[in-house]
């Protein structure tokens, strides 16, 4: 009996190859991106003075000019810049830790599709390390979407605080459910269709 080379090529045609690369790039792009934005908005926030945090509400009511003449109508506040011009320390860190939650989850999610492009163009499509790094890449991509907001939140919360003197209550954790279950259920599928076609892979390697 022979076993057939697990590693035997795989024809792409180029537009097929081009179109790899050309999200390769766009990937690679999307991570300075996102390093380059968090690296200034860490040093924002480490520098002191006013600093610009996103705040949430829940059915607070405000008044906005929005009537005629600009007369002031009472609207359900959903979100707004806040501008404390200090924040506690530990408000500071938990939005350094929201950015560097961000800059890992990107990279590693990025890393791991940019490794997985490789080697399906290199002639590997289903195998135990791409099942692997489909797998990994899903796993951070859901610990960035669930862990990052939940330290903005404690961001803000300072903020709050630091404005209202500790008297307004605003604990709001901003996490969407439909978005995170989205990506669950697509990753979970990317990751069994690979493990399914790994071990189809193998079997049939094995009858060859």
């Amino acid at each position: 009996m022979m076993t057939a080379e697990a590693t035997s090529p795989r024809v792409w045609s180029r537009w097929d190859a081009a179109a790899m690369w050309f999200y390769a790039v766009l990937g690679v792009a999307f991570v300075v991106w996102t390093i380059v934005g968090a690296t200034r908005r860490i040093i924002e926030v480490v520098a002191g003075g006013t600093i610009p945090v996103l705040g949430e509400f829940a059915g607070t009511p405000a008044e906005a000019p929005i009537g005629p003449n600009g007369a002031g109508v009472t609207v359900e506040l959903d979100r707004a810049i806040l501008l404390p011009a200090e924040l506690p320390i530990a408000s500071v860190v938990a939005l350094v830790v929201e950015q560097v939650l961000i800059v890992g989850a990107v990279t590693v999610t990025v890393g791991c599709l940019l490794a997985l492009t490789w080697s399906i163009l290199h002639g590997r499509l289903f195998s135990r390390r791409n099942t692997a790094l489909v797998a990994t890449a899903t796993g951070a991509a859901l610990v960035g979407f669930a862990a990052a907001p939940f330290f903005a939140n404690m961001g803000a919360n300072g903020a709050f605080a630091w404005i209202s003197d500790r008297t307004f209550d605003n604990v709001i954790l901003s996490v969407d459910p439909v978005l995170w279950f989205g990506a669950a259920f697509i990753g979970s599928i990317a990751t069994t269709a690979f493990s399914v076609g790994a071990r189809l892979q193998r079997d049939t390697e094995g009858l060859v």
